[in-house]
């Protein structure tokens, strides 16, 4: 060996070994810095580190052949004394020795190559409740929602919402299969345990690719500490998952919502009534009361206030459009924004304000793109945004950004439910299929993904059987706003089984019904209808005209909602009042034209034709009719072979083209 070692230092083999593994380690730190930031996959930077293991043994080869001399590389000469047994003994033992030192390098070095690239995404599962009071569990809920707000502020981070996280409480815990549902590399979980005005929070940080965890936290503090954990937690994130935070970050994760430990209790527990995954209208009230202590108790809570608007502006949307309701949540933004006007909250208050009660899209546009620059990993603001390019027209960029808020909110039904629409509306059914399909693997107990893959079947293929299906999958004490007594009583006319459909109105003790697109019906509408096609004229009058009261005590309080002009106009119509009716729909298409509102303006334009059906003017409804089934949102024929409203113009030639100029594509 001896005589190895020496030829190893005449032939200079070590200096080139040390040359090679220093040239080959800056290789190394410089690739594993730049490929993440060049965006190249992790196999990229182990095949650069197999690619210079492989060269060693080869240096060492050439270094021992070959010499560098002052007249150019030269073979170097063999030692006179050395027999040929010597020197091929001594090759073959540089050559083990090279491939030996290159295998316990890859060994630590190629496992070690995809950590270089940190995978910045995470989702925060509910926090366990581990108080005495298991009425508590709002608070944990509260901590864990407070972590995710703080950390969706990071634009250097993936954060997973809330609603796709919720569905993991109390399962058996399954990290790896949990980050691969979520698409995410990280998981933090936790518990807290709070006893009167006393917190103890723990929490650990784990790596979904192998259940490993990162690191482990206890806090212990007062109630008002609980923001000061909330922020520590967050910095150690981001420093875990190496993500960089803008000086404006910073300072919106430290900065504390309120200093009162009771104002804050109520506004947790009302932003837990507020998210459930149904948001049926006692839940909304409890939020709303909430939400009203939360300020009372601290009047420069502005987050409060922010969330108290855009709580009002949703039950003005889908369940009470009063002058009343406008106002309360017009003032409450307003106070947020006399608070706090750099508030991402107060900027999503001001949108809903803009989009749902005052329908000033471009305004609510602006104050949502607000919003998401400091929410870069909420769902809810890609949402928004994505609501008002489709009323504007814009259905491309609108569907990429529910695709979006996909990615960050996968186990959210009510996303997938407006994706869906958005292929329904362009008619692409087949991606609407998909997309429904997605969304109920998704969210399998989303009654409402069931029930709208159902009308997709009957706007496409005129399938009324898969409404029946969706009907009898529904647990028969679920009835929120009277949507199911709604959809059956819709089913049983499509179906030309009307007495059925009197039948299940007459059998509900609900004054009003919403449908399945939140329009306010009243019992007596439904009644009159029934009545109408079971062809008992006088009965059908007399509920018409009650209906026609409410409708009419209706537009007295909101006289500029296209909505109830609409209803009226139908109302209208069926008592032979002709000139009202069309003066009514007239009225609401000017008020809610297409050219406003892409989404709602066509079935608005739908109702004008109707109206024209109804009283028999054929010619004015047939071009609004060939009109519908060319833009997005309108009508499809499967609907117009089936629905009995179209029945007076069914003997119209014109009619009977018009199914078949326009067939829908399977």
């Amino acid at each position: 060996m001896s005589n190895f070692f020496e030829e190893v230092k005449r032939r200079k083999v070590y200096r080139v070994a040390v040359a090679y593994v220093i040239a080959a380690g800056g290789i190394i730190q410089l690739a594993s810095a730049a490929f993440p930031a060049w965006e190249l996959p992790n196999w990229s930077l182990r095949l650069v580190i197999v690619l210079l293991l492989i060269g060693f043994p080869i240096a060492l080869i050439l270094a021992w052949a070959f010499d560098v001399t002052p007249e150019g590389i030269k073979a170097t000469p063999a030692p006179v004394t050395a027999g040929g047994g010597y020197r091929r003994r001594n090759l073959i033992l540089l050559i083990l020795g090279g491939v030996v030192i290159s295998a316990a390098a890859g060994f630590f070095l190629i496992p070690r190559a995809a950590a270089h690239k940190v995978d910045k995404s995470i989702a925060v599962l509910p926090f366990e409740n581990l108080s005495d009071d298991k009425e508590n569990a709002y608070f944990s809920d509260g901590i864990q929602d407070d972590v995710l707000t703080n950390l969706s502020k990071i634009s250097d981070l993936k954060v997973i919402s809330r609603t796709s996280v919720m569905g993991y409480r109390g399962q058996g815990r399954n990290v790896r299969e949990i980050g691969k549902a979520l698409g995410v590399a990280t998981i933090l979980e936790g518990s807290v345990r709070r006893a009167g005005n006393k917190v103890r929070v723990n929490v650990q940080l784990i790596d979904a690719t192998n259940d490993q965890h990162l690191w482990a936290e206890d806090y212990d503090g007062d109630l008002t500490d609980v923001f000061k954990i909330q922020t520590d937690l967050a910095h150690k994130i981001a420093d875990s998952l190496q993500a960089r935070l803008s000086p404006n970050e910073k300072a919106r994760m430290d900065a504390r919502p309120t200093e009162n430990s009771e104002a804050y209790l109520a506004f947790v527990q009302g932003h837990d009534y507020f998210n459930r995954p149904d948001q049926l209208l006692p839940d909304l009230e409890k939020a709303e009361n909430l939400f009203q202590r939360a300020v009372e108790l601290d009047p420069k809570f502005a987050a409060a206030y922010a969330q108290l608007s855009s709580l009002e502006s949703w039950i003005y949307q889908s369940f009470d459009r009063s002058p009343t309701r406008r106002d309360k949540a017009r003032v409450a933004a307003n106070e947020a924004v006399r608070l706090a006007p750099d508030l991402a909250e107060t900027h999503l208050a001001l949108g809903y304000l803009s989009y749902y009660i005052d329908r000033d899209y471009e305004r609510a546009l602006r104050e949502f793109k607000t919003a998401q620059a400091d929410l870069p990993n909420d769902s809810v603001t890609y949402m928004a945004i994505a609501a008002i390019q489709r009323r504007q027209g814009h259905w491309q960029e609108s569907t990429a950004g529910f695709e979006k808020a996909v990615t960050l909110n996968p186990k959210a039904g009510f996303i997938w439910e407006n994706l869906a629409i958005n292929y329904l509306a362009v008619r692409d059914f087949a991606a609407a299929e998909k997309t429904f399909d997605r969304g109920m693997r998704a969210a399998p107990q989303s009654i409402t993904l069931n029930a709208m893959r159902a009308m997709l079947q009957l706007d496409w293929k005129g399938d009324v059987g898969a409404i029946e299906k969706a009907l009898a999958a529904i647990p028969p004490d679920f009835d929120p706003q009277g949507i199911v007594t709604s959809a059956r009583f819709n089913y049983y006319v499509l179906s030309r089984r009307y007495p059925e459909a009197l039948q299940v109105i007459q059998q509900s003790k609900r004054e009003t019904f919403h449908d399945i697109s939140a329009a306010e019906l009243p019992r007596s509408l439904l009644l009159g209808r029934a009545y109408e096609l079971l062809h008992d004229g006088a009965r059908a009058r007399e509920a018409y005209q009650e209906a026609a009261g409410f409708v009419e005590a209706k537009l007295r309080e909101a006289p500029e909602d296209a909505s109830w002009h609409a209803l009226l106009g139908q109302i209208y119509a069926s008592l032979d009042r002709k000139d009202d009716a069309v003066r009514e729909g007239k009225r609401a298409v000017e008020l809610l034209p297409e050219s406003v509102d892409a989404l709602d303006g066509p079935p608005i334009t739908a109702n004008l034709a109707q109206i024209y059906a109804t009283i028999g003017d054929r010619d004015a409804a047939l071009p609004l009719i060939e009109h519908l089934l060319q833009v997005p949102a309108g009508l499809t024929t499967p609907t117009l072979r089936l629905d009995p409203i179209w029945d007076p113009l069914r003997a119209d030639p014109r009619f009977q083209a018009l199914l078949e100029k326009y067939p829908v594509k399977t």
